[in-house]
């Protein structure tokens, strides 16, 4: 959320992007997917809404939706996933394993930077290495962690014993091979996430400066970013991917809350939202007809117990669950978010490789007196009172509302709101561990298999375990489930992990996201991909 694509966290009640390599949903919700309705500028820009980033454009160093969407606008990676979740090969030729530990990757030839430096394998070894070394502060380091040598650049404690990790090696120009510490048979998954970016040699003379002005590989340049206002990138003429440009650019145009947003939209001062405000999901599809966009994607809503402080250190997790039977998910689904969510059953989102329907059994399941049971046995919440951190600008005001509301009027226990400016200033308490009760918890898929949702929430070390959630026996078991010798085992052995979850509650699923959305009549070819960002490159801005 993103992820946060770490992966990335969610910023408004929807989205973050998988990348600009993912080839998209099959069925976008609204009918107007041609460039038919009118002549097309094959150079024409568009504008989307977005949020100001909460970090520098680094590949390594953004873990949430608003700074996504621009980084996989400039990068590309050496895979991407086709509708169905299945590997296409996008910087990458081949990515090749015989014994899941060491991956041979050949690049395909001929991919520049946008500085016209070309594109080796030592952009990518020596990019992993600086994202990975404890020195440069990298959000999303522990995305590395499966090399060997990992430990090397970023240790527990101290100064890095070495610069470089011993898994990674330069064959030659186009090849390099990377050896895992364990064997994992969906390495290659992760090798989507933008994380894996490559970067330029220019980058590391001034990474602060190229943070404010990166160089990537993707299909769109940078332009500018002025803070809090705009970010523009334009095409990439000279860009080596399957998913080339159909437009001229992006103005990725900052927005504080999803109402002035819409208003824009309406207006034509903004050509494609990533999410409609709560109060105007009853009226926007009668407002804009085919150009509104109701469709599912791979991203689940969560209330995180903030378990570092001293509210929730040593809770018993039957009060979590408590909390969570005390949730008439069925009707703040139906009438605060008008039926543009479905309640969640478990903690991986639809739509991934290892989905399963009820994992989470009665704990998702509206009981007020279980739920009141629960809380007294499990030695009742400190205090009888907890709160809700969320960011005023994405849209959760009404449904945290209606949750603290629904726990209250079920248990006793009082919720309040804790709302906070934007999302940048919700991440930043939360990484600064400044959380006192429970986090809006937003996470979208990086890669879709459903380790993502559990391993990159779940594992004590994993840099989207922002709650501080640690549990030794979950830990062995992600580390069996990596250490499986097919896919198709490891997904397995993280089903059988969910089914845990209740057991240990450490989080409480609220409800499966859907992109309602929407765009403008200068826009057409609009569609959304599995983590529910508009596919950029796809969209054609009409004469």
């Amino acid at each position: 959320m993103r992820g946060a694509k770490s992966a990335k966290w969610v910023a408004i009640a929807a989205v973050v992007a998988l990348g600009a390599t993912a080839c998209g949903g099959s069925d976008s919700g609204n009918k107007d997917k041609g460039a038919d309705k009118g002549a097309v500028n094959a150079n024409g820009k568009f504008s989307v809404e977005v949020g100001e980033p909460q970090n520098p454009l680094q590949p390594a160093n953004t873990m949430e939706s608003n700074g996504s969407i621009v980084i996989d606008s400039l990068f590309s990676q050496l895979v991407g996933y086709d509708t169905k979740g299945n590997i296409t090969m996008v910087n990458a030729e081949s990515v090749d394993t015989k014994d899941n530990k060491t991956y041979t990757v050949k690049l395909k030839s001929g991919w520049k930077f946008h500085d016209g430096t070309p594109v080796t394998a030592e952009s990518y070894v020596k990019a992993w290495n600086w994202d990975a070394n404890v020195k440069n502060k990298q959000t999303n380091s522990f995305w590395f962690s499966d090399i060997k040598g990992y430990e090397d650049v970023a240790p527990a404690k101290g100064d890095p014993k070495s610069e470089t990790m011993s898994g990674l090696k330069v064959v030659d120009d186009t090849t390099f091979t990377i050896e895992l510490s364990t064997p994992i048979p969906y390495y290659v998954y992760k090798l989507g996430y933008q994380v894996f970016s490559p970067l330029p040699e220019s980058f590391y003379k001034d990474p602060a400066a190229a943070g404010q002005k990166p160089v990537g590989n993707g299909p769109y340049k940078f332009v500018s970013w002025q803070h809090k206002k705009l970010i523009e990138v334009a095409r990439n003429d000279d860009y080596k991917g399957p998913n080339k440009a159909k437009n001229g650019g992006v103005l990725f145009k900052n927005y504080t809350n999803l109402e002035t947003a819409y208003e824009d939209l309406k207006s034509g001062n903004v050509d494609v939202l990533r999410q409609i405000a709560p109060k105007d999901l009853p009226v926007y599809q009668q407002d804009l007809g085919d150009r509104a966009v109701d469709k599912p994607y791979s991203a689940i809503q969560s209330m995180a117990p903030a378990f570092y402080g001293k509210q929730f250190k040593d809770i018993d997790p039957k009060v979590i669950k408590g909390l969570s039977m005390a949730i008439d998910r069925d009707t703040i689904t139906k009438t605060v978010l008008q039926g543009t969510r479905e309640p969640a059953t478990g903690w991986v989102a639809q739509g991934v490789l290892g989905y399963q329907p009820d994992a989470a059994g009665d704990a998702v399941k509206y009981d007020p007196a279980a739920a009141k049971a629960l809380i007294k046995e499990g030695g009742g919440v400190p205090g009888n009172k907890i709160s809700i951190q969320f960011n005023a600008d994405g849209g959760h005001k009404e449904w945290v509302e209606a949750v603290c509301g629904s726990i209250t009027q079920a248990t006793g226990v009082a919720c309040v709101g804790a709302s906070k400016a934007d999302f940048q200033a919700d991440l930043n308490a939360r990484q600064a561990k400044e959380v006192k009760s429970f986090y809006r918890s937003g996470w979208v898929l990086d890669f879709p298999m459903n380790a993502n949702f559990i391993r990159d929430l779940f594992g004590t070390k994993s840099d989207g375990n922002q709650s501080g959630f640690s549990n030794k026996k979950i830990d062995a078991d992600i580390k069996a489930a990596d250490s499986a010798p097919t896919l198709e085992e490891s997904e397995k052995l993280y089903q059988a992990i969910e089914k845990e979850l209740p057991n240990y509650m450490p989080s409480i699923p609220l409800w499966y996201y859907k992109v309602n959305a929407g765009y403008s009549e200068k826009v057409s070819s609009v569609d959304y991909d599995q983590s529910g960002d508009p596919i950029l490159t796809n969209i054609q801005v009409k004469k």
